[in-house]
């Protein structure tokens, strides 16, 4: 994608990836289940980007992700169906 970010921000990005609806409902829901934080649609798509980034790390190397959504807009969907 085409971002204009400044340049602080550009270096420090370890790249942009893409994730799918269905990838960001589930890492949500992942993450309700088994560290009972519930997180939004938006922090799903965070958190599993996080996850790949981290696979492709160095051992003792930091990753961080920002989870800017809390999930009470979602209590009533299909993301919270059934846990």
């Amino acid at each position: 994608p085409n971002m204009q970010l400044a340049p602080s921000i550009r270096s420090a990005l370890a790249g942009v990836r893409r994730v799918t609806a269905p990838e960001s409902v589930a890492m949500a829901r992942r993450c309700a289940r088994e560290e009972g934080i519930a997180i939004g649609i938006s922090s799903g798509a965070v958190l599993h980007a996080l996850v790949e980034v981290a696979r492709d790390m160095p051992e003792g190397s930091l990753a961080i992700g920002i989870a800017a959504s809390f999930a009470e807009r979602y209590l009533s969907t299909e993301l919270f169906e059934g846990l």
